[in-house]
């Protein structure tokens, strides 16, 4: 009798170890990517105050150009999991590489769009006329490494899928280093300027793709897959992303409707609201690292039938989540003297910055929660339910987010709209969670 727990605590730390082997590696490959556009801001600055405006329109471009493909990456994983789940490593990696041509046919597609309109697209996002040219020149140079940047999205879900987040870690410092050096050589020893920064990414980002590419079809080599675009597959990936790019526009708009909030509210306000943005980016990755895993783990669970251990592993990550929260808000509450000035030094801006940084720490908790829970759904493939709640977020939280300023709020208050729309997802991912009709069973879904 004394002995009948045993068992519960031996699952959950082999959870727990499932959930750092994969979140750990994660976490790093999250934290890399931001930085090639540090590098880039960091090597342009020297060249002049229109270089790096110029940098500063043409990243934030090409940033929105590749991360509504995010999808590729997230259904790509929870595909191959389940595949590899049911024992069917020749069909996990033949799943990865519909995915990867998928990504070629959309990075081709987004080429085609940027190139032509770079200029209109440059002064629709209000680049002044002396950072337009540069902003331009990046650009048109950088938009030729999407299909790269797509791939690399693709072939991340295809490795996340068959239980590695490791080679992406690898992967993601090489490019980061093989990045720093191309951009210092390229910008000054071979004088070509803002040009060169671009060629270096692509260059970089080339690189990275190639190394995914080779991996995955030696593996495909040793499990007898074929590395023939299907055009059945391939329509297959699409369709399971279309809810997934609906999720994530969604998102997307949210986050715009709280800058344009911001910047209404004054210049110390948007101010404050960008360098909050940052933090909250920097804690979702740490956040994001856990939903990875748990993409990876429940449809590994699911493709085996293993409903029992889709539901024990989904139970240990909010916990998971839970506790991270709690840590990440309490880290936020205690650094916020030494956070500050490390952005700014205006009083204005910290008088407004202070109180809205206390939301973000208390909302750090239902944040955890959401995270895996988006990432066991995501897990499952319960993608269309992913783009109504989604939708049914941003419908609540629009009104209340541009009531802000008309009823005499201020930045605080703008973030606890942010919080409110944080509760939603909480409120109908757990609905979605708590009803089980996530668990479908089985390689496909």
């Amino acid at each position: 009798m004394t002995q009948a727990p045993a068992k519960p605590r031996r699952t959950g730390r082999r959870h727990d170890r499932e959930i750092i082997a994969l979140a750990l590696p994660a976490f790093g490959a999250l934290v890399a990517e931001p930085l090639f556009v540090m590098v880039d801001s960091a090597v342009v600055g020297h060249l002049g105050t229109p270089q790096l405006a110029g940098l500063g329109v043409a990243a934030a471009l090409l940033t929105t150009a590749v991360s509504v493909f995010v999808f590729l990456a997230y259904a790509t994983t929870a595909a191959v999991a389940r595949r590899v789940g049911a024992g069917d490593l020749s069909a996990a990696i033949r799943q990865g590489m519909d995915g990867i041509w998928l990504a070629l046919l959309l990075g081709a597609a987004v080429i085609a769009v940027v190139l032509p309109t770079a200029p209109w697209l440059v002064d629709v996002f209000g680049a002044s006329s002396t950072a337009a040219p540069y902003a331009t020149t990046y650009l048109r140079i950088s938009s030729l490494g999407i299909p790269a940047m797509l791939v690399v999205l693709a072939a991340t879900g295809v490795l996340r899928g068959l239980q590695d987040t490791r080679t992406p870690l690898y992967v993601a410092i090489g490019g980061f280093t093989l990045n720093a050096a191309l951009n210092a050589g390229l910008v000054y020893g071979a004088g070509l300027g803002i040009a060169g920064s671009a060629w270096g990414t692509v260059i970089a980002q080339c690189g990275m793709a190639a190394v995914y590419l080779s991996v995955v079809v030696r593996g495909a080599k040793r499990h007898g897959a074929s590395l023939r675009p299907d055009a059945a597959g391939i329509r297959a990936s699409a369709q399971a992303g279309v809810p997934l790019l609906v999720r994530t526009l969604s998102l997307r708009a949210v986050l715009m409707i709280a800058t344009a909030v911001a910047a209404r509210l004054g210049d110390a306000d948007v101010a404050a609201h960008q360098i909050i943005l940052t933090l909250w980016s920097l804690l979702a990755f740490a956040l994001d690292a856990i939903a990875i895993a748990g993409q990876a783990i429940i449809g590994r669970y699911l493709g085996a039938g293993d409903v029992d251990g889709a539901k024990a592993a989904c139970r240990r990550m909010v916990e998971w989540g839970i506790a991270s929260g709690v840590v990440l808000g309490i880290l936020v509450a205690l650094a916020r003297p030494l956070f500050i000035p490390l952005f700014t030094t205006d009083p204005a801006v910290k008088d407004v910055l202070l109180p809205a940084l206390l939301v973000v720490a208390v909302s750090q908790p239902v944040s955890g929660i959401v995270f895996v829970l988006d990432g066991v759904l995501m897990g499952a493939g319960d993608g269309p339910y992913l783009a109504g709640a989604m939708l049914v977020t941003l419908a609540v939280f629009a009104p209340v987010a541009l009531a802000v300023p008309v009823l005499g709020g201020g930045l605080t208050a703008l973030w606890w709209s942010m919080a409110l729309m944080m509760a939603v997802r909480m409120v109908t991912l757990w609905v979605r969670t708590r009803s089980g009709r996530w668990i479908v069973t089985g390689a496909a879904r």
